[in-house]
């Protein structure tokens, strides 16, 4: 039996109105006994699974999502993202929703200023916010409390607001998983460099706080003697790395190990490729296609894995449920974190909803 199932098919097999079947299936009452026990019996015959949009359609009311994440290029991160959402904007297609995107760069705190100011000034039903810098969602979320426009975060929950929910990969327990993985295939003695990406506005990223407080808890839980460097490198400008960087491995061999906390990592990989540095061991997050590349020709350990597509899935059907039935949203959901390895990358595949 197909899984699109029409209310007019099942008026057709319990041999009453569409109507009819429409106040059982929304609880509208107004149905006699008899016509109640023959529609319900339909549908447990045909394995019937309520579909949103079935009576998203007789609404005629059309919804404005706003996204307000950061811009990406093919392979990256966000692009994953917004491939979760589409997946879900095709299973409910016959919801009437346009979607206007706000990007900015992750990686310039006025660029983000500019698209969240952008956000307030449209008519949104409801909002979703990749959230980089953490003054700056604030001021956003409060804008769109005062205004009565529900919004949900990905990728990380930002304290001192209020979202009608969010959907991440933890990032205190990803920082977490990161030092322990990086100090099971370092020795004791060796140094591990921590590379953190310069930001225009000199501002860290709020994943990047949350994901270093992982790291570093780990780090004094179990007592380690492993000494950590803070390295700064670019992720607009690549050629500025050869002086961020420079020397800096020459300098201390005893680093061995090596953690970037964001989806960046294959600039380091790129960077350890062209100074031909072999006898490091890294860590890095997300499944990007250059990530993958780098992994899989050995400049990367590990990669830790989000789930991003499945976030934006997840976020846009919360929406359709608070929106469309005013059903309650569970507030916290947390991605699983993947551990990916070049012997297992393979089996990552998309995520395809059913």
């Amino acid at each position: 039996m197909s899984k699109k199932i029409s209310i007019k098919d099942i008026a057709k097999h319990a041999g009453v109105s569409a109507g009819t079947v429409d106040r059982v299936l929304h609880n509208r009452g107004n149905v006699s006994n008899s016509s109640k026990d023959a529609i319900e019996s339909v549908l447990k015959k045909m394995n019937y699974k309520p579909n949103i949009h079935v009576s998203a359609l007789t609404l005629k009311k059309r919804y404005n999502f706003v996204m307000a994440i950061p811009q990406y290029s093919k392979g990256q991160y966000w692009e994953t993202f917004v491939k979760g959402v589409q997946k879900a904007l095709d299973k409910y297609e016959g919801l009437k929703v346009s979607i206007q995107y706000c990007f900015y760069n992750q990686f310039d705190l006025f660029s983000c200023r500019k698209a969240f100011e952008e956000v307030i000034n449209l008519d949104a039903d409801a909002v979703i916010i990749g959230p980089t810098f953490r003054d700056e969602t604030i001021y956003l979320a409060n804008q769109l409390s005062d205004a009565n426009i529900p919004y949900i975060f990905v990728d990380s929950m930002v304290e001192g607001t209020s979202p009608l929910a969010f959907f991440a990969a933890n990032p205190h327990i990803c920082g977490y998983l990161m030092c322990k993985l990086i100090t099971s295939i370092t020795s004791p003695d060796s140094g591990i460099a921590l590379f953190q990406a310069v930001r225009v506005g000199d501002e860290s990223a709020n994943t990047t706080i949350l994901r270093k407080a992982g790291f570093m808890s780990y780090y004094n839980e179990y007592e380690l003697s492993n000494k950590l460097y803070r390295v700064p490198y670019s992720v607009v400008n690549i050629e500025q790395n050869d002086e961020l960087i420079g020397d800096f491995f020459e300098k201390n061999p005893d680093v061995k190990g090596a953690v970037v906390l964001n989806s960046r990592g294959n600039i380091i990989a790129d960077y350890f490729k062209k100074k031909n540095i072999k006898d490091i061991k890294f860590v890095c997050i997300d499944l990007t296609e250059t990530n993958i590349k780098a992994l899989k020709n050995g400049y990367i350990y590990f990669i830790m894995g989000q789930r991003p597509d499945q976030q934006g899935f997840m976020a846009i059907e919360a929406f359709f449920q608070y929106l469309i039935y005013g059903k309650k949203v569970k507030f916290e959901n947390y991605m699983p974190i993947d551990i990916i390895t070049k012997e297992n990358v393979d089996l990552f595949t998309d995520f395809n909803p059913d």
